[in-house]
């Protein structure tokens, strides 16, 4: 990975900050984002030392607002002259429905219009610096079909459905993005990495609390298939497809339903101005 610049989002702890510390061991330019600027700028010191690559960056970004993604972007685009691979990482669970600084549902908004926001706008710098990859990474616990009579979930709110609808999102993104990037020596792959135990859950209940810990994988384990989608010759021409344990899985039919990912694009333009 030397000489290559990798953007991580969401990558203060858990399989985010694994995932960052795997690609720099392996020589790579290491960007994460953080929304809070001291623990960014601790856990940068962090992946230093650990890892001895001196090419570690923090940029601030609270993906809960579109305008702090764009100011993110601006700054890498003005720091960096290449991308090439962007890992869209970050994501919460809400247990209580509340808003992002745009007024949107925040699972919805963090989850799935940030990264589809951020990726907009990098773009370019990922064509210009072709062969590029983009990682998205989702979840097994995405169901169900799109709800487009209410993407917010303004009249019935559960946490975890919340999180699997964001989730499915995700997926139909990667698959119409893979599909249009068709040609460009860019590729788009989705990964469940498994559930880790991290602050994923900090504001779940006293039994899912316990729920998330037992079924908690290490970080470090679930942080091997993005480091593999980033970084492996074996991906370097599989595109649109969703991967556990670093095999491509097929999932639930509603995950391949192009005019519902043309439809949520469409309406995820004007949700975030594009």
């Amino acid at each position: 990975m030397k000489g290559k610049i990798v953007l991580i989002t969401g990558a203060t702890s858990g399989i985010g900050k694994e995932t960052a510390r795997g690609l720099a061991q392996l020589g790579a330019t290491v960007v994460i984002t953080a929304r809070d600027v001291q623990r960014g700028e601790q856990t940068k010191q962090e992946l230093v030392q650990s890892t001895k690559n001196n090419n570690i960056d923090v940029l601030f970004c609270d993906l809960s607002s579109f305008t702090s993604i764009r100011d993110c972007c601006r700054e890498f685009l003005k720091r960096y002259t290449a991308l090439h691979v962007l890992i869209n990482n970050a994501g919460i669970v809400e247990y209580h429905r509340r808003e992002s600084k745009d007024g949107i549902e925040n699972t919805f908004a963090v989850n799935y219009l940030a990264p589809f926001l951020m990726t907009n706008l990098l773009l370019d710098m990922l064509k210009k610096s072709a062969p590029a990859r983009i990682i998205n990474l989702t979840s097994g616990l995405h169901s169900g079909t799109i709800h487009f009579d209410d993407l917010e979930f303004n009249h019935s709110f559960s946490g975890m459905k919340v999180y699997g609808h964001s989730k499915l999102a995700v997926i139909l993104f990667t698959r119409l993005l893979a599909e249009r990037l068709k040609g460009t020596g860019i590729t788009v792959n989705c990964t469940n990495p498994g559930m880790s135990a991290t602050n994923l859950s900090r504001d779940a209940g006293w039994f899912s609390a316990k729920f998330f810990k037992l079924i908690a994988k290490e970080a470090s384990i679930g942080a091997q298939t993005p480091i593999y989608l980033a970084s492996s010759s074996e991906v370097e021409t599989i595109s649109g497809e969703y991967f556990e344990k670093k095999v491509v899985k097929k999932i639930n039919q509603e995950t391949y339903d192009m005019d519902a990912a043309k439809k949520l694009w469409d309406v995820s333009n004007k949700y975030v101005g594009l």
